[in-house]
């Protein structure tokens, strides 16, 4: 004959909660105890912890200036400023994820009209560690040439920089009237609400990339600069403009039209963001 405490386990299968509870009410009282000795002595445990989830990896911007019904520069055999920093952006992007160290995100993949307000909010909604615009915009000097990169700032670091920031800034006009960067006075009041860390993290960028470019590709005498750039004006997500030569110059013209060239300026600029988030100091913008 089964024991009693069988049959009840058993009944356990074949009844209901309430009638199993009228059952196991029956059970003598050095039954619940003995269970009870063997609860305390072997205890239920959570389950360990044998690792931890990876941090996500940096998302990186990438922002090809221009686009759509705004071309950019107009080079001297007719380049358009919208293709080469288009291109250049979608290589820079194959090398990046290539590397398996970042997670990439651009703010056009082909050829659109974005305003620079918008560039911004979309790297806000990535929640992007990094943001990088790149462009090949023209001077009237047609003999300056080499690469530059520019921060925010409310004053220009120089007049060219400045004539460069003005000619960015008025690209909302491609948009309509009910599309326009923001006035110089708005524009300065932005620029002082971005964070001492973010401003940091901009110029440490900055200089990653002068770093990477100088043995490889051509800069101009003062390659790191600074100006009231609308796309630049992020509060808390370290920002850079890069120039990657200058369509005005036909030296300049001719290489960013070359596939090889590009694939050296985005070496480069991988070299600079690896560099750039192995800081300690840019830890924490790792998991925006």
């Amino acid at each position: 004959m089964l024991p009693r405490r069988a049959v009840v386990a058993g009944l356990g299968v074949l009844l209901p909660g309430q009638a199993l509870a009228g059952v196991a009410s029956h059970v003598p009282a050095h039954v619940h105890a003995a269970a009870a000795a063997r609860h305390a002595t072997h205890p239920l445990h959570a389950p360990a912890i044998v690792g931890r989830a990876a941090a996500p990896k940096p998302l990186v911007m990438l922002d090809p200036g221009h686009g759509g019904k705004d071309p950019g520069a107009i080079g001297i055999s007719g380049t358009y400023e919208k293709h080469v920093a288009e291109a250049a952006a979608s290589e820079l992007q194959r090398q990046l994820e290539a590397s398996g160290r970042y997670r990439v995100a651009m703010t056009r993949a082909d050829d659109r009209f974005i305003p620079l307000e918008g560039r911004v909010d979309i790297a806000h909604s990535h929640k992007a560690s990094l943001f990088i615009s790149m462009h090949a915009d023209a001077l009237t000097n047609r003999a300056v040439r080499g690469a530059s990169v520019y921060t925010l700032s409310s004053k220009a670091s120089d007049r060219q920089t400045a004539m460069l920031a003005r000619t960015e800034n008025s690209a909302d006009r491609y948009g309509g009237p009910q599309v326009h960067a923001d006035s110089p006075e708005v524009q300065e009041i932005l620029a002082s609400l971005v964070t001492e860390e973010t401003r940091h993290g901009a110029a440490h960028m900055a200089s990653s990339i002068v770093t990477a470019f100088r043995p490889r590709v051509g800069l101009l005498q003062h390659p790191s600069r600074h100006a009231s750039f609308v796309v630049l004006k992020s509060a808390d997500i370290p920002s850079v403009l890069v120039e990657m030569g200058f369509m005005s110059n036909h030296m300049d013209e001719a290489a960013l039209r070359q596939a090889a060239h590009r694939m050296v300026v985005a070496g480069a600029m991988v070299q600079a963001i690896d560099r750039y988030f192995a800081t300690d100091s840019m830890v924490t913008h790792a998991t925006g």
